[in-house]
C-alpha cells in the first residue's frame, strides 16, 4: 500500500475507535434510540437528493438499512446507555469478525481455514470469561446486547457482500435513510413523548456528538474505507480494522478515566488474538514460513 494510503487507513481506525466515547458522551442527553435516528437522519437529509441511488437491488439497501441501521446501532447504543464501557464496546463489538465468517459459511458456501476456525475458538474464550465476570465496565444484560448487535452488523455485512461492487458513499446515504422513521416511532413510543423538548435543550456537545457520529464516522470514514477496498484486496485493508478497539480502549481510558481489571485484559488479549488469527493466520504462516526458510 502507498504511504497515503495507509495514512487514510489509520484515520479511519482511529475515527471509528474514538466513535464509541464520543457515543457515550451524546447519550449523557439524548436517549440511545432518539440519537440513532438522528445520527441516520443528518447522513441521509438532503444528500439522498445530490446522490444516485446506488447500482444494486432496493432490497439489499433495505437490509442494511434494517440490519444495521435500525438494529445494530440501537442495541450498541442501548448496551451503551444502561453502562457498557466504551472501551469495552469498541472490543467486544468486533465479534462481528466471527459471525461473518461463521455466516458466510452458510450464506455463501464458503470454506472456513484452520486459522479462522482457531480465532474463533480463542475469541469465545475471551467472551466466555467476560460472561462470567460482572463489573462496573460490562453488565451481562450489556454483554448480550453488544453481542447481539455485533450479530447484525455480520447479517448486513451479507447483504453489503451480495451488493458488492457498488459506491460505498451511494449505498451509505441510502441506507441511512431507512432507519429514521422506524427508530423515531420506537423512540416515541418507549423513550420518550417529548423528543423536541429534548432537543431544543440539548447542549452545544449533544450536537457535536450527532455531527461526528454521522459526517465523520459514517459518511468520511466509510467513504475511505470504500476507497481503500476498491483499491486493494481485503486482505490488504481489514486488518487496520484490528485497531478499532485499541484506539477505543485508549481513548475511553483518557476521556472517561476507564479501566479494565486484570481479567477483563485477559478476556480483551484472548478476543484481539482470536481476531487476529481470523484475519491475519494464513499470510503470517506464509510469512513465518519463507523468514525461517531463508
Amino acid at each position: 500500500m502507498k504511504f497515503v494510503d495507509i495514512l487514510f487507513a489509520l484515520i479511519v481506525a482511529t475515527i471509528w475507535g474514538v466513535n464509541f466515547s464520543v457515543i457515550k458522551w451524546g447519550l449523557t442527553e439524548l436517549p440511545p434510540v432518539l440519537f440513532s435516528a438522528l445520527r441516520f437522519a443528518i447522513v441521509a437529509i438532503p444528500a439522498v437528493f445530490f446522490v444516485p441511488f446506488p447500482k444494486t437491488a432496493l432490497r439489499n439497501v433495505v437490509a442494511v438499512g434494517v440490519s444495521l441501521g435500525v438494529i445494530k446501532f440501537s442495541l450498541l447504543f442501548v448496551a451503551m446507555e444502561v453502562g457498557a464501557s466504551a472501551g469495552l464496546s469498541s472490543l467486544l463489538l468486533q465479534a462481528q469478525v466471527m459471525f461473518t465468517i461463521l455466516l458466510s459459511v452458510i450464506w455463501f458456501k464458503e470454506k472456513i481455514t484452520i486459522y479462522q476456525f482457531a480465532g474463533i475458538g480463542l475469541s469465545s474464550l475471551g467472551f466466555a470469561l467476560f460472561f462470567a465476570l460482572s463489573s462496573e465496565n460490562l453488565s451481562l444484560i450489556s454483554l448480550l446486547l453488544l453481542l447481539l448487535a455485533a450479530l447484525s452488523w455480520a447479517v448486513s455485512n451479507m447483504f453489503m457482500k451480495q451488493a458488492k461492487g457498488v459506491n460505498v458513499l451511494h449505498f451509505m446515504v441510502w441506507v441511512s435513510l431507512i432507519p429514521p422513521l422506524p427508530l423515531l416511532a420506537f423512540s416515541y413510543l418507549f423513550e420518550t413523548q417529548t423528543p423536541y423538548q429534548l432537543l431544543s435543550s440539548a447542549q452545544a456537545s449533544t450536537w457535536l456528538a450527532l455531527a461526528y457520529v454521522g459526517f465523520i464516522s459514517t459518511l468520511l470514514a466509510f467513504a475511505l474505507w470504500g476507497h481503500l477496498l476498491a483499491k486493494y484486496s481485503a486482505a490488504a485493508v481489514t486488518p487496520f480494522a484490528l485497531l478499532v478497539p485499541i484506539v477505543g480502549m485508549v481513548t475511553a481510558n483518557v476521556v472517561f478515566d476507564e479501566s479494565l481489571n486484570r481479567l477483563e485484559w485477559a478476556g480483551a488479549a484472548l478476543v484481539l488474538l482470536g481476531l487476529i488469527s481470523c484475519v491475519f493466520g494464513q499470510n503470517l504462516q506464509k510469512y513465518l514460513t519463507e523468514f525461517f526458510s531463508k
